[in-house]
């Protein structure tokens, strides 16, 4: 995938406003803890996340990613009726149907010739609608689009504790820990083919994009719904982390060469990277088998956790304005989602 006047004019976020420590994750855990003699800390420890956000109870997805839409369009200046598409991509949902995407474009007024719909890809829905918008935007079918999402991990978090509790094994605890990380967010990407007149100077190139996937391991990463009685219904997520990561660092290697054979780059020629924020682990590996600086890469995951489709887009915004990321940069945003698939992404910034 090439594209030659594609570009992103805005990332804009919005951080759920409830602070989760991960000492108090570990407090609700103590009968399970002390079962197995797990010293307080580990949770930390393991994964590098000291704390992450949430969404007071009650919250609507769609709020959260209004309000992160409204900021794109304030950054920008962007007139609504220039959107050719909204495209929400998050994991969490406000209901099956109508498309989430739909309220949204409601509320920002959008015109009756706007494309509105879902997209949903795991932890690559962001990447996902963006590759959508740019592909629209090549092909001269629309001047701009908006990529829309918001993910909570209040509920399933919950929920997977009160399990742990009820079946306090070490292969629950196992399977159960990466869920612990989950975090919350909003995020809204604005695309245009570079000749609206916007009131920012914000306009990163978007020059091309890698996929390769491995659907065989479908099943390592799992979040849906399981029967518990008669007509009765619960949320469940399990991860086998330990074989996620092997087969994601290996998935990942094999894009990264077919990336960096695409746009014609050396290694050395990547400025900076933007990761999926998953855990310390995670990002160790990932950038060792790419052979990336970790001095290259800006991390969130500490304090915001994994916020699913929103974490690499607010990663990377966080790093336009702490000025990590500097206008002429080359770089790459790598994204590996539960499937499996991996993106990557590369931008003149």
């Amino acid at each position: 995938m090439k594209y030659s006047r594609v570009f992103i004019n805005s990332l804009a976020y919005e951080l759920a406003p409830v602070v989760v420590s991960s000492s108090e994750l570990e407090s609700r855990l103590a009968p399970l803890y002390q079962k197995f003699r797990i010293p307080m800390g580990q949770l930390a420890a393991l994964t590098g996340i000291t704390e992450r956000r949430w969404w007071p109870k009650g919250h609507q997805l769609s709020d959260g990613a209004i309000k992160a839409a409204r900021k794109a369009m304030v950054e920008t200046g962007i007139d609504v009726a220039d959107l050719g598409a909204v495209v929400y991509t998050g994991v969490c949902r406000d209901q099956h149907e109508p498309a989430t995407a739909c309220r949204i474009a409601a509320e920002l007024g959008v015109s009756k010739d706007t494309a509105i719909y879902d997209i949903s890809n795991a932890c690559l829905g962001v990447l996902s609608g963006i590759l959508d918008i740019a592909n629209r935007i090549e092909l001269g079918q629309i001047k701009a689009g908006m990529v829309v999402s918001c993910e909570s991990a209040r509920d399933i978090v919950d929920v997977t504790i009160d399990n742990m509790l009820a079946d306090p094994t070490m292969q629950n605890f196992a399977q159960s820990l990466a869920t612990l990380t989950g975090g919350s967010g909003a995020v809204a990407v604005i695309l245009t083919d570079g000749s609206l007149p916007l009131t920012n100077v914000r306009q990163h190139q978007l020059l091309g994009a890698s996929h390769l996937s491995a659907p065989e391991h479908h099943q390592l990463c799992q979040w849906g719904l399981q029967e518990v009685g008669h007509n009765l219904y619960r949320e469940f997520m399990r991860t086998d982390a330990v074989t996620l990561l092997k087969e994601g660092v290996e998935l990942a290697k094999h894009t990264w060469e077919h990336f960096l054979e695409q746009r014609n780059w050396l290694v050395e020629q990547v400025d900076k990277v933007i990761c999926h924020q998953v855990g310390a682990s995670n990002r160790k590996q990932v950038l060792s088998a790419l052979n990336i600086s970790p001095e290259k890469e800006f991390p969130t995951y500490q304090l915001l956790g994994n916020m699913g489709t929103v974490s690499l887009p607010v990663t990377a915004a966080m790093a336009h304005d702490q000025g990590f990321l500097q206008a002429g940069d080359q770089v790459s945003f790598l994204g590996i989602g539960s499937g499996l698939n991996c993106m990557m992404l590369g931008i003149k910034w």
